[in-house]
């Protein structure tokens, strides 16, 4: 064991001061909907929570897309700054920031008409129908100001930046905590607005936390050099199609695999809405977690990024099994955590004692998917920053929708298990894109690796 730490400890090290920042950073998007469930849970009640559960399931599918597009720049800014090829990085951001602007008033468009049309053909309660529809709204117009952020938060973060975008999203998180209280309950002389409190201080908090973002990038020294070649409107097709080449894939990962929790979210709607509000409450104490785990995900991204653009496949090896060891580590934590206090931590959102009941008994089911979740989302960002993104995108679309959505649908309706046959279904799939993508890391990097010491031997 202690051969083995010392054998990665400068990658732990490395890797671990890249990623302890994102990590935060991106439990912060999560917060903003943990912060929203936590309100409306005793503030709203128990149909609001349920509204609320409703909206993000549909909400976060436009949202991961538009993340996953925007992380297409992460990995060639990394590899063009191992390169120093840094003009190509700040032109990158100009094509990266109108690709996602574009994208986030796309994705607000089909949110918009989404609400319209979709919501009243679910199954769902009525009255839970009516209170997520301008919610969902809110959302989805949110969407834009958040891609903006994303942009520069990426671009940062592809150069080794990672800790502006930390302290920003944590005061964010201040920010709309304290306006969706404000809001929802009604305080200094405002009208009372139920669950369209939090939707209007989300929408505030994401263009606060964008514009303070781009004001950093624009004016800080670290990026001078990087922004030489930033012009806003001079657009190239050719690096646009590089940066969705990147992008496209990894939104679909994202998209596969979080549509699926989200059709969870809808079949589990159809057995009642004490069961969909506690799946809101697991799923958002598993998404935290998650999120987290995303962070060491991403800091293995921009490692593996400059290793393979500097040509050095042996370090990338190891920085990236640092990067499994790690997280493995984390989850193993959080797993503990999630089993050790699941009677206790339902409580943070609701006192309705029938959705703590079922949320107990999901966060057991959470915690053992942990290891395969946080594993899962390592080898998608170490593969990312090689740049293979087909494989995988198949490979998540074979996990969540050919096994465990599946799965879930025959074990929860059809055995008649309810909400813990779904989750059973959703561990599966967590499972098989874990190993799979490990596999699949295996296979590309040994074949780097093996090529470049090939060379090396002719020479």
């Amino acid at each position: 064991m202690n051969s083995l730490y010392h054998k990665y400890k400068h990658h732990y090290r490395a890797n671990l001061s890249l990623a302890i920042p994102v990590v935060i950073s991106n439990l912060g998007h999560t917060l903003v909907q943990t912060s929203d469930t936590i309100i409306i849970g005793h503030f709203a009640g128990t149909v609001s929570l349920a509204a609320v559960s409703l909206a993000n399931s549909i909400f976060i599918i436009m949202l991961v897309i538009g993340m996953g597009i925007s992380y297409g720049i992460t990995p060639l800014i990394a590899q063009h700054n191992g390169r120093d090829n840094y003009a190509e990085c700040g032109q990158l951001l100009s094509n990266s920031l109108f690709i996602n602007v574009i994208t986030g008033f796309l994705l607000f468009t089909i949110t918009f008409f989404g609400s319209l049309l979709l919501l009243d053909h679910l199954d769902q309660t009525l009255e839970v129908v009516k209170q997520a529809k301008p919610f969902l709204f809110l959302l989805g117009l949110s969407i834009i100001p958040m891609l903006v952020f994303i942009t520069f938060k990426q671009f940062a973060e592809g150069l080794g930046f990672t800790k502006q975008a930390m302290y920003i999203s944590i005061w964010g998180n201040v920010l709309n905590i304290c306006l969706g209280i404000i809001f929802v309950k009604g305080l200094f002389g405002i009208s009372p607005m139920g669950i369209k409190g939090v939707g209007y201080s989300t929408l505030i908090d994401r263009c606060v936390m964008a514009v303070v973002m781009g004001i950093y990038v624009f004016r800080s020294k670290n990026f001078k050099k990087y922004l030489k070649g930033f012009v806003l409107l001079n657009i190239d097709g050719l690096r646009c199609l590089q940066i969705l080449r990147i992008g496209a894939p990894v939104a679909l990962q994202y998209t596969f695999e979080i549509s699926a929790f989200s059709a969870a979210a809808i079949i589990i709607g159809t057995i009642g809405y004490h069961e969909q509000a506690a799946h809101q409450v697991a799923i958002s104490l598993a998404s935290m977690t998650y999120m987290m785990a995303s962070g060491v995900s991403a800091a293995a991204a921009i490692k593996s990024g400059n290793y393979f653009g500097s040509g050095e496949h042996q370090k990338l090896r190891h920085s990236a099994i640092s990067s499994y060891h790690i997280v493995l580590v984390f989850m193993c934590f959080t797993a503990i955590f999630l089993t050790a206090f699941n009677h206790l931590l339902p409580w943070i959102y609701t006192s309705d004692k029938a959705v703590i009941v079922i949320a107990a008994q999901l966060l057991i089911i959470a915690a053992f998917f942990q290891l395969f979740d946080g594993t899962q989302v390592v080898g998608l960002g170490i593969l990312r920053g090689m740049g293979d993104v087909n494989i995988p995108t198949l490979i998540t679309f074979l996990a969540y929708w050919v096994v465990g959505l599946p799965v879930g649908y025959v074990l929860g309706l059809q055995m008649h298990l309810g909400v813990r046959g779904v989750w059973y279904g959703l561990v599966l799939g967590l499972m098989t894109s874990s190993i799979l993508l490990f596999f699949r890391f295996q296979f590309i990097s040994k074949k780097h690796r093996d090529k470049t010491v090939l060379i090396l031997a002719k020479d």
